[in-house]
């Protein structure tokens, strides 16, 4: 999935984002917009991660997205 599915599916995508970072606030969630730059930027900002580690936690986070989650 990349980043312009992200935006055009931000409204149904809100949901899965609070799930995976819950630190992230409605606030939080509302300025992202469905931008991934905002989103890195956004997990930077409340979980103190290295811009490196934000994008590795994002990359993983899009390539598993539209997926069952696993049973646990």
């Amino acid at each position: 999935m990349n980043n312009d599915v992200l935006n055009g599916k931000w409204m149904q995508m809100k949901g899965e984002v609070r799930r995976q970072w819950g630190k992230l606030t409605d606030d939080d969630v509302s300025q992202i917009e469905g931008n991934s730059e905002k989103l890195i930027g956004k997990l930077q900002e409340r979980y103190g991660y290295a811009r490196d580690q934000a994008e590795r936690e994002y990359n993983a986070w899009m390539n598993n997205a539209g997926q069952p989650n696993p049973i646990r």
